[in-house]
């Protein structure tokens, strides 16, 4: 997750400019207001294979802002798989971004604007001769809020070229529905496979590499490439991919944050979510005659206030689906089975992350433990004993309990799965004073809190600490050198080993210089004493 911004709004302009070739031309705005599009900079045109586009230059990087990657899915092309854009022949100003995917007011941008397919290009300057290796950006919020977050420092920092990405979010991403015929939803998923094909043939024009392209992201960024990892639709779209955080759902599914979508979960199968979109368009008034018909009829609005956060039995499905063809099976499962495409990761969590309410007394902690865990409860209990806790002990107790079981071990049994077959570099963070990020509890001690390596990697306008600054410096290093050669190990930067079966070693992520090699996560948190063997796809539950 990441904090958004308002979306560009969705109006027609024509903008008249001068190229540092000196010719005039007018730039269609494909959906921009001319008010809110800067000049080009000179030295900023090229041609995409749908039309040419222009950007702005700083004394550090090139960027192009809100390129136009699939075609509107509006009207009959809303709940559709993405379609090519129309081409276009004059010159499109790229200086501001895109329209956010619609979504909820309030955490992220807000946005009710359906032409939202679009990405962002940002290009290192005087970096020396290219290809650049890629690093595209799939962005978190579980799959239905916020916006990518602006890469420039992994730009500078690591000379890679950044693609941030929009893709369909929530109910006009994920929703099923018979109506829609078969292998319906996963329409957020089938966008980004979208603006990766973009990328294998129009990143070469930036300076970029299509050979070696890494897809990363947080959250649901990191459940994005545990999905392509698996998707063969995905296959040769990518080389590498970094999943940060993917690990986040709840271990026996009593979620109340979030559908079912993370790395390891159990997805709604095909039926499953056409079941649910049959209650949602029933809730919507288009129980009956043509409900697809009529469910594209509907404003955005009005589908959002519906969907709400998913939770609801008729809010439809939110997130990804095993809908047969774009996931054949959950990526839990296919890791499990061994049905990956040929790349490598790095993947990793964070040691004290949770995306469920916390426990402030006692009493939360015994209903909450018996809410998450059911007959499993007593053996948490005795696993997690208050009296071990300092204070506040029934926060951090029920904190390190849900990061035990919804992240650390999950995460670990998944590098175990992938390593059988593909390289894969594990990691965990431990660093415990990361900045604040904007849905903490700031009274709480919130530890090595879910995505805090990401307020690092974009640490913004934020003043960093000496200590804080090192391992930004680190982390850049190491998830740009992944990109160049396939191995985060690079000058700057401890040494850092594939995890196999033989030499299982996690990265121990951690500020000043002290990340290191580490075999004891497994212990420390329980792993095989309790939670792996309640893990999906164990078949020991």
């Amino acid at each position: 997750m990441g904090p958004g911004r308002k979306g560009a709004a969705a109006l027609v302009a024509v903008v008249v400019m001068v190229l540092s070739t000196g010719v005039a031309f007018v730039a269609g705005d494909l959906g921009r207001s001319a008010s809110t599009a800067p000049a080009c900079s000179p030295g900023t045109a090229v041609t995409t294979d749908d039309g040419p586009v222009c950007g702005v230059a700083n004394g550090e990087v090139k960027s192009w802002q809100g390129i136009r990657y699939a075609a509107p899915p509006v009207g009959e092309l809303r709940w559709e798989p993405p379609r090519r854009p129309a081409p276009w022949t004059e010159p499109f100003a790229a200086t501001t971004k895109g329209a956010a995917c619609p979504q909820p007011a309030g955490i992220g941008p807000g946005s009710v604007d359906e032409d939202c397919l679009n990405l962002n290009v940002r290009v290192p300057v005087n970096a020396g001769p290219g290809p650049f290796p890629v690093m595209l950006q799939i962005h978190g919020g579980g799959f239905l809020l916020l916006e990518p977050n602006d890469a420039s420092r992994l730009v500078t920092g690591g000379h890679v070229i950044s693609v941030e990405v929009n893709y369909r979010l929530g109910i006009f991403g994920f929703l099923a529905h018979e109506a829609f015929g078969a292998h319906a939803g996963d329409y957020g998923l089938q966008d980004q496979q979208a603006a990766l094909r973009w990328v294998q043939r129009n990143i070469a024009r930036f300076g970029g590499d299509p050979r070696n392209v890494t897809i990363y992201g947080a959250s649901a960024g990191g459940s994005s490439v545990c999905a392509h990892t698996v998707s063969p639709a995905s296959a040769g779209l990518f080389k590498r991919g970094i999943a940060q955080s993917g690990e986040y759902n709840s271990l026996l599914g009593v979620d109340t944050s979030w559908q079912a979508q993370d790395c390891k979960a159990e997805l709604p199968t095909e039926e499953e979510a056409q079941q649910a979109g049959a209650r949602f368009a029933t809730a919507l008034g288009c129980g009956t005659g043509d409900a697809g018909a009529c469910l594209r009829r509907l404003p955005v609005q009005a589908l959002l206030d519906k969907a709400g956060n998913g939770m609801a039995p008729d809010s439809g499905t939110i997130a990804p689906i095993v809908n047969g063809t774009t996931l054949p099976a959950s990526p839990g499962e296919a890791f499990a089975t061994g049905q990956v495409n040929n790349v490598a990761l790095m993947h990793g969590v964070d040691r004290d992350e949770t995306q469920l309410a916390s426990a402030s007394t006692p009493a939360d902690y015994d209903r909450l433990v018996a809410q998450q865990y059911k007959h499993h409860a007593p053996a948490v209990r005795e696993t997690y004993p208050l009296n071990r806790f300092p204070t506040p002990a029934a926060f951090l107790a029920y904190r390190t309990i849900v990061a035990d079981s919804n992240s650390v071990c999950p995460a670990l049994l998944n590098d175990e799965r992938l390593a059988r077959h593909i390289p894969v570099y594990a990691y965990q963070f431990d660093d415990t004073d990361a900045p604040p990020a904007f849905f903490l509890d700031a009274t709480k001690p919130n530890g090595a809190y879910h995505i805090a390596e990401s307020t690092l990697l974009f640490p913004g306008n934020a003043k960093l600490t000496p200590n804080q600054q090192a391992l930004s410096d680190q982390l850049v290093a190491q998830w740009t050198g992944f990109a160049r050669t396939g191995n985060p190990t690079v000058d700057g930067t401890p040494r850092w080993d594939r995890y196999t079966r033989d030499n299982p070693v996690v990265m121990s992520l951690n500020a000043a210089g002290d990340s290191q090699l580490t075999t004891e996560i497994s212990r420390q948190h329980n792993c095989e004493k309790l939670w792996n063997r309640l893990t999906p796809f164990t078949g020991r539950r």
